[in-house]
């Protein structure tokens, strides 16, 4: 007996889908066949399909949006944790194109957080920007970034349609450190909105604080889309390191 006819009928279905999947007949974003269809085109029950397609999703084969239906994925965009790049040239060396969306531009008072994060007191004048990044129209980072007005006195004055605030920051305050905080969280509503995505969908974050001549230029959270996006990082250590638990 095969081990395809041995396969239990849900890895049978999962195997379907990945080889549609391989031989182009569904592409990136493209809907597949809901559970219903599938349930009764291969004469499965409910729970068989379901199984299939919930384990697809978590191996990140195919996107499933409560209500809508399963999508197949697409490769998710990747950002090194190790180098400080700025979104566009991300976008850019995958090949696609990239537009900047200015949703805020403003001066605002800092909070305590901000306050504390800065080293500043609270209340003090801070520059605030919100930017909504595409690759190739699809939203892909919402840039929530505040700046020291001490240290980029001209940072409301610039099109950031045109030059990203990560490449102007580099010129005129050029990095002297960086600080990087990941957390994973429930998109807000005004997140979800900007980047389309369902409501309380995982979204990933990257908090970036960074420093020039010895004071901090810039805190920024950079939201992605948990399932369009990833994070990765490659260390060298030039001393053997002990062992981690």
């Amino acid at each position: 007996m095969s081990s395809q006819a041995a396969a239990p009928e849900y890895l049978k279905l999962k195997r379907h889908i990945l080889g549609r999947i391989a031989a182009g007949d569904w592409r990136a974003g493209e809907r597949i066949p809901s559970e219903g269809e599938l349930t009764r085109e291969f004469g499965l029950s409910r729970m068989t399909v379901n199984r299939a397609l919930r384990e697809l999703a978590a191996t990140g084969a195919i996107t499933r949006v409560q209500g809508v239906g399963s999508f197949v994925a697409g490769p998710k965009a990747e950002s090194t944790l190790v180098e400080v790049h700025g979104i566009r040239d991300e976008i850019r060396q995958r090949g696609q194109r990239h537009r900047a969306e200015v949703l805020a531009l403003r001066r605002v008072e800092a909070d305590a957080l901000l306050a504390q994060s800065f080293g500043i007191a609270v209340g003090a004048p801070l520059f605030h920007s919100l930017l909504l990044h595409h690759a190739d129209e699809q939203p892909l980072q919402l840039e929530d970034r505040h700046v020291n007005p001490g240290a980029v006195p001209h940072y409301l004055a610039q099109d950031f349609t045109l030059d990203t605030p990560h490449h102007y920051l580099s010129r005129v305050a050029p990095l002297e450190q960086a600080e990087h905080v990941i957390e994973a969280d429930a998109a807000t509503p005004e997140t979800a909105r900007h980047l389309q995505l369902q409501p309380d969908e995982a979204v990933l974050i990257l908090n970036r604080r960074t420093w020039s001549h010895g004071r901090v230029v810039s805190v920024a959270r950079l939201i992605h889309p948990a399932r369009r996006y990833r994070l990765s990082g490659r260390f060298s250590f030039t001393q053997p390191q002990p062992p981690h638990g």
